[in-house]
């Protein structure tokens, strides 16, 4: 193998391959639809439409309601998606078997969307929860801790199964160390390297502010908590570490998640790294936040005063569940 290939200063066309990432690498403080990536839940059932309690106007679909939805939306102007698989009736094991086996739905689907939108940039995002029977991010040893290295080879396995069925980016959400390597490696190793980014949760922190999502997904941990590899709240030491080793590793983008309550995390990634473009996720709790503070009206003002904030902060991407109100807002101007 080319280690060439390997050297993370030279690791570039798998971050500009298609119009949407290009737009990505010329940053501005304006809000448009290639700013924007929508969040989608993706269900077993083809033929499924289920709201989510805790998120107003937030649903899980099957495939077959979501690529009418998603044919709308891009005729709106969105540009991205962030796919998340829910399984309810494949079986989840202590390996996650489900996650890129030829019946998972992200697996399923993603050819069916890109026939449907083929200008659509599609991500799906790599982690193990929502398929272990334990709920953790990664796989355990007999004594219910991280295993590490085993957990970094699934990983890549299940990014380089999206990939091969036709993710634009695989995102790992883990945070685990050197997962990146082992996802750039697998895509060199099958070719994929400048057709595939790797958009990496650089800087997730264990936030109170999942709560929402994890119903949605039921994915939560069966014992324990994810502190162990998610960031502590206050810990911006840690967060710039984080960043720098996924950026050693090859990542293609980086990521700070929560949002707003983490603006200097923000701030102080983009000033370190200003050359990779960044995303923000405004998360699940942060969504519920919003969508309760009123009418619709000040709904509006207070989502674009919030991503103007974050704009400035800056962010090149948020993915956001509102992605399809701010279309409506962006087009009204």
């Amino acid at each position: 193998m080319n280690p060439l290939f390997l050297s993370p200063e030279h690791v570039l066309q798998g971050g500009y391959f298609n119009a949407t990432l290009r737009k990505l690498q010329e940053p501005n403080t304006t809000i448009e639809p290639h700013n924007l990536m929508y969040p989608i839940f993706l269900l077993e059932n083809e033929d499924a439409m289920q709201s989510v309690s805790s998120m107003p106007n937030v649903y899980r679909y099957g495939i077959n309601k979501l690529i009418p939805a998603l044919v709308e939306l891009v005729e709106q102007g969105l540009k991205s998606i962030l796919i998340f698989g829910i399984v309810e009736t494949l079986p989840k094991d202590a390996r996650g078997s489900s996650a890129d086996c030829s019946e998972n739905p992200v697996v399923k689907a993603l050819p069916r969307i890109l026939e449907a939108c083929p200008n659509l940039t599609i991500a799906c995002d790599v982690c193990l929860c929502p398929y272990t029977s334990h709920g953790h991010c990664g796989l355990l040893t007999e004594n219910g801790v991280i295993d590490h290295a085993a957990s970094v080879k699934r990983i890549a396995e299940v990014a380089l199964a999206y990939a091969k069925a036709g993710a634009h980016i695989v995102a790992p959400s883990d945070m685990m160390d050197n997962r990146i390597k082992a996802i750039k490696d697998a895509l060199v190793e099958n070719k994929l390297q400048n057709q595939v980014s790797v958009l990496s949760y650089s800087c997730k922190f264990a936030s109170s502010m999942y709560g929402p999502f994890r119903d949605t997904m039921k994915s939560s941990p069966m014992a324990g908590d994810r502190k162990c590899y998610q960031l502590p709240p206050g810990s911006a030491g840690l967060a710039a570490r984080a960043a720098a080793r996924d950026v050693s590793e090859g990542a293609d983008f980086l990521m700070v998640k929560p949002g707003l309550p983490y603006l200097d995390i923000v701030r102080q990634t983009k000033d370190k790294y200003p050359h990779h473009p960044l995303f923000i996720y405004q998360v699940s709790g942060e969504y519920a936040m919003i969508s309760r503070n009123g009418d619709s009206s000040e709904v509006e003002s207070t989502l674009m005063e919030t991503l103007t904030c974050m704009r400035r902060a800056v962010y090149d991407c948020i993915i956001t569940y509102f992605a399809p109100l701010v279309l409506n807002i962006l087009s009204r101007k």
